[in-house]
């Protein structure tokens, strides 16, 4: 491809600010000029490789198929063991080996092309990654400079697009009156409701990893019942306190009302579930135990989801901290 050919893609493929949007038209633009069965971009963390754009006419791949990792053909390109570009998969040994183990699941793949994307410090964000079930006979290794050039785009726009973002979420975090309990400080319901509908888009468009924290309250009942509802205020704010002190100063941390808290940690499966183990030694430890439920975010599912599911956990770890009394 000739630079005057770099430059007419380049126009036609300005990017938008929005990452997603700037996916969808590389994916796009693709699957027209490099018709293989289908193009993705996708995002790698927390040892997974999640869909986030698709372009298929023969997998059934859509946004939030996710698989491990190291299954992956990809993280032999990433790693420079196998070539971006791999008309016959049979070619090259890991590529073969991962292919008989997809044929054996009904997803052969022939041919594989992909792609890096790096964040702005260099690290891995993810991957654009074709795919065909057949291998083609028609030459693809012209179409490298192309991958390049689309890789770079994303690259800046991922750069651009997660600096408006947290430049946005700085700004946000400076919340209203009418969105924080008064009692400890916190977000209260109305706060915590808008963070969920406004990130969730955010964490749909980037794949970024994160898990709800649901908590509620084992002991306040009895203080109230005991020493008085003065009492249970200290209660109360002990436990924010507890809290706050054990998470990040930017993972959104809410009194939802009475007894119950619940928290975003924006950080992988397993360090949430190191979290979860945390938390729960420093509460029972400072006289406040809670009962305790999460789950990972999913960019099927998104925050209304995991919001569910991690509802659903932590009354199931209260019916069992109680003998069965959910109340």
């Amino acid at each position: 491809m000739t630079s005057a050919q770099d430059l007419r893609v380049a126009a036609e493929l300005a990017p938008p600010r929005a990452f997603d949007a700037a996916c969808r038209m590389v994916v796009d633009y693709l699957a027209r000029v490099v018709p293989l069965d289908a193009w993705a971009v996708t995002r790698v963390a927390d040892g997974r490789q999640t869909m986030l754009v698709t372009a298929d006419s023969a997998y059934g791949l859509e946004p939030g198929v996710s698989a491990a990792w190291t299954d992956s053909m990809c993280q032999y390109m990433v790693a420079g063991t196998a070539p971006r570009i791999v008309p016959d998969t049979r070619a090259v040994p890991d590529l073969e080996r991962i292919a008989c183990t997809s044929a054996e699941q009904g997803i052969e793949v022939g041919t594989y092309v992909g792609t890096p994307i790096v964040s702005g410090d260099g690290s891995l964000f993810g991957t654009v990654v074709g795919m065909n079930r057949e291998p083609v006979t028609t030459t693809l290794d012209d179409q490298e400079p192309l991958l390049d050039l689309l890789s770079s785009l994303l690259s800046s726009v991922l750069e651009a697009d997660s600096a408006a973002v947290d430049t946005a979420r700085a700004l946000e975090r400076a919340v209203s009156d009418a969105e924080t309990d008064p009692l400890t400080g916190l977000l209260n319901r109305r706060g915590w409701e808008r963070w969920l509908a406004r990130e969730d888009e955010r964490f749909r468009r980037f794949g970024d990893p994160a898990s709800v924290v649901m908590l509620d309250s084992d002991g306040l009942k009895t203080v109230n019942d005991t020493e008085g509802h003065e009492a249970g205020d200290r209660h109360l704010r002990h436990t924010a306190a507890v809290l706050r002190s054990a998470i990040r100063s930017t993972d959104p941390l809410a009194r939802l009302g009475g007894d119950e808290f619940a928290l975003v940690v924006q950080v992988g499966t397993e360090d949430a579930e190191g979290l979860v183990i945390r938390l729960r030694e420093a509460l029972d430890a400072s006289g406040v135990p809670c009962s305790i439920g999460s789950a990972p975010f999913t960019v099927s599912e998104g925050f209304p989801g995991a919001c569910v599911a991690a509802d659903t956990a932590m009354y199931a770890d209260k019916r069992a901290r109680r003998g069965g009394d959910r109340t």
